[in-house]
C-alpha cells in the first residue's frame, strides 16, 4: 500500500502478494511446459506478453477509451476537482487525473499503473443522481483503489490469463505442436491444459477482486468519516443500474471488474466467478465500520 492516510489493509496486502505469487508460479510451469512440448507456441507467447505488458503501462488510456471518457481540467469541473482535492489532501496522497465519461450508467472506476500514473473517472449519470456527500464516499472508494495499488495488480493479474486464453482460443489452428513428440495428440494436451490454467487465474483474480472491492468500501468509509453516505451511494448505484437498456450495459460489461458495481451481475457458482461481492454484504461491513466509529448507519 502508498503511503497514505487510508486505513491500512495487511488481509489486501497479503492476498496481492498471495495471488501474484500463485500466479507467478502456475505461469512460470506453464511456460517451461510450452517450450517442451511445442516450439510453434513460442511465437505467440512472446505476443501476448507483449500485449500483456501494453495492457499494464497503458492501462489507463485503454480504460478511458473503452468508456469514451474525457480527461477534464478544474475549469470544466471544479466542483469535481474540488472534491478530489479535499480527499487527496485528506489522504495525503498525489492528486490522480481526473475523468468523465458521457454515459447514464452510473458508476465510477480507476485505473493506472501506479499512484503517479493513475485517473479516477466518473459517469455523467453518476454525477446526476448521487448528492455531495454520496459522491464523496464513492470517490474515496477509488482513491483507495489506486492508494492500495490493487488497481496495478488487478491488471497485470488479469494480463496474464490473456497467455492461456490465446491458446485455448487459437493455439489448434497454429499447427500440430512438435510432431517429434506426439503431433497432434500432444498438442490437445497442451490446449487442454490451457484450459486449466486460465480456469485457475481466472478464480484467482475473481477472488482478489471481490476481496479488493470491500477493501476500498472499508478503507474510504475510514477516510470520509461517513460510511452511511457509501452505503446510501451503493443502494443508489445498485438499484438505478436496473433502468439502464440492456444493451448499454452489455457494451460497458468489458470494464465490470474495474467499476465501483457491475454493470452486469451474473450470480453463479456460488459466487466464485463474480467480480464483486454481494451488495448485501458491502452493507454489513459498512455497517460494522459505522459501529466503530459510533455513528448510526
Amino acid at each position: 500500500m502508498a503511503r497514505t492516510r487510508f486505513k491500512s489493509d495487511r488481509g489486501l496486502t497479503a492476498r496481492m502478494g498471495l495471488v501474484g505469487f500463485l500466479l507467478a508460479a502456475l505461469y512460470l510451469g506453464f511456460g517451461a511446459y510450452l517450450v517442451y512440448a511445442s516450439n510453434s507456441i513460442a511465437v505467440g507467447a512472446i505476443i501476448v506478453v507483449a500485449l500483456a505488458w501494453g495492457q499494464w503501462y497503458f492501462s489507463d488510456k485503454m480504460a478511458l477509451a473503452a468508456m469514451r471518457a474525457r480527461v477534464v481540467t478544474p475549469e470544466q469541473a471544479p466542483e469535481l476537482h474540488g472534491m478530489i482535492d479535499r480527499l487527496c489532501a485528506l489522504a495525503d496522497m498525489p492528486k490522480p487525473r481526473v475523468a468523465i465519461a458521457d454515459t447514464d450508467l452510473p458508476n465510477a472506476f480507476a485505473t493506472g499503473r501506479s499512484p503517479d500514473h493513475a485517473v479516477v473517472c466518473v459517469t455523467t449519470g453518476i454525477l446526476r443522481r448521487l448528492d455531495a456527500e454520496e459522491l464523496e464516499g464513492v470517490l474515496s472508494h477509488e482513491l483507495a483503489h489506486v492508494a492500495n495499488r490493487d488497481v496495478a495488480v488487478m491488471t497485470v493479474a488479469s494480463a496474464l490469463g490473456l497467455l492461456a486464453g490465446f491458446i485455448t482460443r487459437w493455439g489448434l489452428y497454429f499447427g500440430g505442436g512438435n510432431r517429434d513428440r506426439g503431433g497432434a495428440p500432444a498438442f490437445i494436451v497442451i490446449w487442454l491444459v490451457s484450459i486449466l490454467v486460465y480456469a485457475i487465474s481466472f478464480l484467482l483474480t475473481r477472488a482478489l477482486s471481490r476481496y479488493r472491492e470491500l477493501s476500498a468500501d472499508r478503507c474510504g468509509a475510514f477516510l470520509t468519516g461517513k460510511p452511511s453516505a457509501l452505503a446510501s451511494a451503493l443502494t443508489k448505484i445498485s438499484g438505478d443500474m436496473a433502468r439502464i437498456p440492456s444493451r448499454d450495459l452489455r457494451a460497458a460489461e468489458s470494464m465490470n471488474a474495474f467499476f465501483i458495481a457491475p454493470a452486469i451481475r451474473t450470480a453463479s457458482l456460488g459466487g466464485l466467478i463474480d467480480s464483486h461481492p454481494p451488495l448485501e454484504k458491502r452493507l454489513e461491513q459498512l455497517a460494522r465500520v459505522s459501529a466503530e466509529l459510533g455513528r448510526p448507519l
